[in-house]
């Protein structure tokens, strides 16, 4: 019993897939292309464990392809060139047989690296699959992005966790060997976070962990054989997504101890410097915003610094940022605006723009009357007029209102100069 639990239930066909329904349900989108025989080079994109390269496996396997492998993180530009220059030796250029190249954490690959994958893809020598954890918007180049369809996996739901489980205990013939009551799966639940390979792990765990063939699963013995044994299971960094949530939470919560805590489990945990950098970035405007805007450019050049710097010196410099932002006071209120905003336009629609505010870069624009009476702020005292932005079934509607920090109760007071009557500030 060599291989994981996770590996000796891999799924072998689309019918065995659990999950990912929006994709590979009886309409799904992949489901029909693969019925068609037309396979577009991809990206599948999601959180671990949510069955990338086990669809990577079925699509090659359902379209009688032949399939190739690498991963980004040993391979370099002359293992690629030799895996392409073998896939054309295996298939016809623009045929039904044209290899499936499938590449795991391509998100990890540098510009040289994805730049040897254009010709291939663009020429139809190979079909490529790409499987990442980061948006490839912002990891992978935009040549190879414009080339590639992008498919959004998402994390496993309760429902299919536990068929998950229940799979396991059917089909894998070590499990059948002992009896095992399933009396609760809260803790496998919670542990797990939505990663499918994570609950099989633990799982896995908790029976071998357990003396004698007769097992019944409850929460406390979950939660005391998992404390007991956690490099087991951690030991590749599965931690990943609850450790970038604690560093967050600690620099929203303001302290700059838990802050640079989590952020050493990171680093000494081989964690990208740019996925770090990223996270504070969206941290800087999310949870400081307006309350000290120069959060988000310290931010922004750390994101610059530590992409041009690397380990072991960007440390530093996250350190640095990492304490600035958890020690800047807090604000929500440019996040909270914008969820408002988008709520208000999903109930509302396609509301016209009030005609003084149109463009009018033609004649029949301006015969029409586009552009009149808007009143051009800077032609009036304090560079300020009052007039209607929002449409007239929207008028008076706020949907920003400035935290309680003294940058914004500036901003606060300034509102109430100019639109005390209309908005109420």
């Amino acid at each position: 019993m060599e291989a994981p639990l996770a590996e000796r239930i891999r799924p072998q066909s689309l019918e065995d897939y659990i999950s990912q329904s929006h994709l590979v349900g009886p309409n799904g989108s992949l489901t029909q292309q693969i019925a068609r025989g037309i396979i577009p080079s991809l990206l599948l994109w999601g959180p671990p464990g949510t069955g990338k390269t086990t669809l990577a496996q079925i699509i090659a396997q359902e379209s009688k392809r032949p399939f190739f492998v690498l991963s980004a993180i040993n391979s370099g530009v002359k293992d690629i060139r030799e895996v392409i220059d073998k896939a054309k030796q295996s298939g016809g250029l623009f045929t039904a047989k044209n290899p499936i190249l499938f590449i795991d954490e391509i998100h990890r690959f540098s510009k040289s690296q994805q730049d040897s994958l254009l010709a291939a893809v663009e020429k139809g020598w190979i079909t490529l699959i790409g499987a990442t954890t980061e948006n490839p918007s912002f990891e992978v180049i935009p040549a190879l992005l414009s080339r590639c369809q992008v498919y959004i996996l998402n994390s496993f739901t309760k429902d299919d966790l536990l068929s998950l489980l229940h799979r396991a205990l059917k089909t894998d013939p070590y499990l059948q060997t002992k009896k095992i009551e399933l009396d609760e799966t809260e803790a496998l639940m919670r542990l797990s976070g939505g990663d499918g390979r994570k609950l099989l792990n633990i799982f896995e765990l908790v029976v071998n962990a357990s003396a004698g063939d007769e097992i019944k699963i409850t929460n406390s013995l979950v939660l005391q054989l998992v404390q007991q044994n956690t490099v087991l299971y951690d030991k590749s960094g599965e931690q990943h997504y609850d450790i970038v949530s604690a560093f967050i939470k600690s620099i929203r919560g303001s302290d700059p101890n838990g802050a640079v805590y989590w952020l050493a489990r990171m680093i000494e945990g081989g964690e990208d410097v740019k996925f770090i950098a990223r996270r504070m970035l969206i941290a800087a405007s999310e949870d400081i915003g307006n309350a000290n805007p120069t959060a988000l450019i310290m931010a922004n050049n750390t994101f610059q610094a530590v992409t041009t710097i690397g380990y072991p010196e960007s440390r530093i410099i996250l350190s640095q940022c990492a304490v600035y932002l958890a020690t800047s006071p807090k604000s929500n209120s440019s996040y909270m605006a914008i969820n408002n905003a988008q709520q208000l336009v999903k109930q509302t629609g396609d509301l016209s723009v009030p005609i003084h505010l149109r463009n009018a870069p033609t004649k029949l624009m301006k015969e029409l009357g586009y552009g009149d009476e808007y009143k051009y702020s800077h032609d009036y005292a304090n560079n300020f007029e009052t007039q209607e932005y929002l449409p007239k079934e929207l008028s008076k509607t706020v949907l920003y209102n400035p935290g309680q920090n003294s940058r914004e109760n500036t901003t606060r007071e300034f509102l109430k100069n100019r639109w005390k009557d209309k908005y109420g500030y």
